[in-house]
């Protein structure tokens, strides 16, 4: 499991399980629990590439992030760090 620390938003923190370049599994700490819940079905399975695209750079009311962007985010640094890509 790898634990991104989220800023700027109401989750704490995504947990996420990752195999390869592959989104296996999902948890947002704290935040829009029905949102997040939804995000975390339809993004299982899903590579990294691909929520990055769909997730970086979506606010959420007057803020410059949220919890896809922070997702986005967090993946960006698995990619570059852990990934080494």
């Amino acid at each position: 499991m790898y634990r991104y620390y989220t800023k700027g938003v109401c989750s704490k923190s995504i947990l996420m399980d990752i195999e390869g370049e592959i989104l296996k599994d999902v948890i947002f700490e704290g935040g829009c629990s029905g949102n997040l819940i939804g995000i975390k079905h339809l993004i299982e399975g899903k590579s990294i590439d691909e929520i990055i695209k769909e997730f970086e750079d979506i606010p959420c009311k007057n803020r410059r992030t949220s919890c896809p962007d922070q997702l986005a985010k967090a993946l960006k640094i698995y990619k570059k760090y852990v990934l080494n890509k």
